[in-house]
């Protein structure tokens, strides 16, 4: 089959890999109809991760149900279905708990909780930008679609991550109806943490980032865009909110924040965050923080530690949430919200291509190119 592989730093390329086949009863094939280029996956293309040559990305999956192991019984041949970015095993007792996001068995370094496919240091699953995808534990892992899947495959293929967690950011910033909220970063997940926050009815939604681009789209969902190119963010969240900070704040950049003049700076985000949110508020984290980068421009963040002003956090009073969403938790949910037309997520959709130009994809996206906000990819195309 066609496979997006990863050949090594900013090095991907389409080529012939061995279809996957089922080796356990429960397992599950997915002839994958639509796969989008994460923003994580970009950690990977610039070599700022240990990712091993010949992995197939790609994490955000959906599609047709092509084969399925003789424990299957939940599906059936034909049925689509979305796949969650976690590997999950189900009894577990993380994942009874429902942190699918920190399964003990689907990984098999004993060192580290949670999988993922197509992913640095998660486990040894291929990913999906490719054909076919394997999916293990497939009853519990596979949410079925609604009738409507093929007509909306490019609002339910957010269900496999970015719009979870998205929606996981605004639940550990405890977003409730009424509230003023900040979100650092206008890409994709920091995109839908807007909208869930808006979903969610909070008054007030800013959106920090300098891209022209997206914060756009950051008001077209009817957020207020804060250019922090323009002036600094914290001043201007402050403004907007007469000096009291934002009720809660969401940090949707990670470890590879920039400031305006292209510096990077891996705790400019959080730092900003704290001061911009308001005393006794909440802060929810899904930007990617890794334990190690090999690609840090110094010797601590390489270990992926970063400066935190824990003592204005601690001086405020403030909680905070963090790690990788749970989609289980939400997907459900956020799928049926699709299905009556009460969410539409795609609206992030910038560029639909074939899996044959997913290179041209990574490039441009990785470039941040003006236009360039999500990218999706149909294998068949």
């Amino acid at each position: 089959m066609k496979a997006l592989v990863y050949n090594g730093p900013r090095d991907v390329s389409v080529t012939d890999v061995p279809e996957p086949h089922i080796t356990k009863p429960g397992d599950a094939i997915i002839q994958i109809t639509r796969t989008n280029i994460c923003g994580s996956d970009l950690h990977m293309f610039e070599g700022r991760t240990d990712m091993e040559s010949g992995r197939v990305l790609g994490h955000e999956n959906m599609g047709r149900v092509a084969e399925i192991g003789p424990a299957v019984e939940k599906l059936k041949v034909g049925d689509m279905v979305c796949v969650p970015f976690n590997v999950a095993c189900g009894h577990c007792r993380n994942c009874e708990r429902g942190r699918t996001n920190y399964c003990l068995v689907a990984n098999p370094d004993p060192q580290i909780a949670g999988a993922a496919y197509g992913f640095a240091d998660m486990g040894p699953w291929n990913g999906g930008q490719a054909e076919f995808l394997l999916v293990p534990w497939a009853d519990f892992n596979c949410l079925p679609l609604h009738e409507d899947a093929t007509d909306k495959q490019n609002d339910y293929v957010m269900l496999a991550d970015i719009f979870p967690t998205g929606y996981h950011a605004t639940e550990m910033a405890n977003v409730q109806p009424g509230d003023s909220v900040v979100i650092y970063g206008s890409g994709p997940v920091g995109l839908m943490a807007a909208y869930s926050a808006i979903l969610k009815s909070a008054r007030q939604v800013m959106v920090v980032d300098r891209h022209p681009d997206r914060l756009a789209l950051a008001e077209k969902i009817g957020a207020t865009p804060v250019d922090d190119s323009k002036a600094p963010p914290v001043d201007q969240v402050m403004e907007l909110t007469n000096g009291r900070g934002a009720d809660c704040g969401c940090e949707c950049v990670g470890y590879q924040a920039h400031d305006p003049q292209g510096r990077e700076h891996p705790n400019a985000t959080l730092n900003d965050l704290v001061r911009s949110v308001r005393f006794n508020g909440s802060i929810g984290v899904v930007g990617l923080f890794v334990p190690f980068d090999p690609g840090a421009p110094d010797d601590m963040a390489r270990r992926g530690e970063v400066v935190f002003d824990y003592g204005q956090f601690w001086f405020r009073g403030q909680a905070m949430g963090t790690g990788q969403c749970p989609v289980k938790a939400y997907n459900r949910y956020l799928r049926d919200l699709i299905h009556t037309g009460k969410a539409s997520p795609s609206f992030v959709v910038s560029h639909q291509l074939p899996l044959a130009h997913a290179p041209e994809g990574y490039q441009h996206f990785d470039a941040r190119d003006q236009g360039w906000t999500k990218v999706t990819l149909s294998p068949a195309a």
